[in-house]
């Protein structure tokens, strides 16, 4: 039986996960006739986390769709603002994404991150049993069955980021909330409370604290704070 060919093409926002070759308009593709396309789409590179749907014929169809020759596909790039059904939203960041972490927890937004490389099987299980979209440059976990939602990272600076997240996602935005150092919620506390975190200098100049509820960790505008403050308001400008 002869291999069914199709015609396939990508939206551009997705064009960086396929072969050069295949990156500007629709171009053949020989398929072996009873992959998915889901499937198909995944082999030429691009997760489908990215991907928002599909189209055949100027129709939609699910990812279980088998190609038949000479249909015409379609691949669009996720909607943004994305929703994601099911679960407070939330996220889970790998070894790679520390510093996007912080940021995202200096806002206010549920960020669990692993700081060591647990793996991607370990990774995914975490994602689906606390339900949370998992932020990833690694094609390759972003394509676990496993994984309850997920997202790829398309910069490698953390600015841009974090725009990318926020742009993407809309998540609610509480600055100053959040531990930074792990994720745990903050309460008001008095400099008796958290003497033993402070030095000579710091216990002089400073007056009003703030100490996690998880790990006590004791917060005050030290040195960096207008770093910080910085952070916020750009992201309270954009997003909020």
């Amino acid at each position: 039986m002869t291999a069914p060919e199709i015609r396939f093409e990508v939206a551009p926002e997705l064009a960086l996960f396929v072969p050069h070759g295949r990156r500007s308009g629709a171009t053949a593709l020989v398929t072996d006739g009873v992959s998915s396309l889901g499937h198909v789409v995944e082999s030429l590179g691009v997760p489908l986390t990215e991907v928002g749907t599909l189209e055949v014929d100027g129709r939609q169809v699910p990812v279980s769709y088998v190609a038949a020759a000479g249909d015409s596909v379609r691949v669009k790039a996720v909607e943004r603002p994305q929703q994601v059904p099911g679960a407070p939203l939330r996220f889970l960041l790998d070894v790679h994404l520390g510093t996007l972490a912080r940021r995202l927890r200096l806002l206010g937004v549920d960020t669990a991150y692993e700081s060591t490389d647990i793996g991607d099987p370990a990774l995914a299980a975490r994602s689906a049993a606390e339900k949370r979209v998992m932020l990833s440059r690694d094609r390759g976990l972003l394509r676990r069955r496993e994984l309850w939602a997920g997202a790829y990272v398309y910069s490698t600076r953390p600015e841009d980021q974090l725009r990318d997240v926020l742009e993407r996602f809309r998540p609610a935005l509480r600055p100053w909330t959040r531990c930074t150092a792990c994720n745990g919620l903050l309460r008001k506390a008095t400099k008796e409370e958290v003497a033993d975190q402070l030095h000579g200098g710091t216990q002089r100049s400073y007056d009003v604290f703030a100490q996690c509820q998880e790990c006590g960790r004791a917060y005050w505008k030290g040195a960096h704070h207008e770093q910080l403050v910085a952070i916020v308001e750009r992201a309270l400008t954009e997003f909020a």
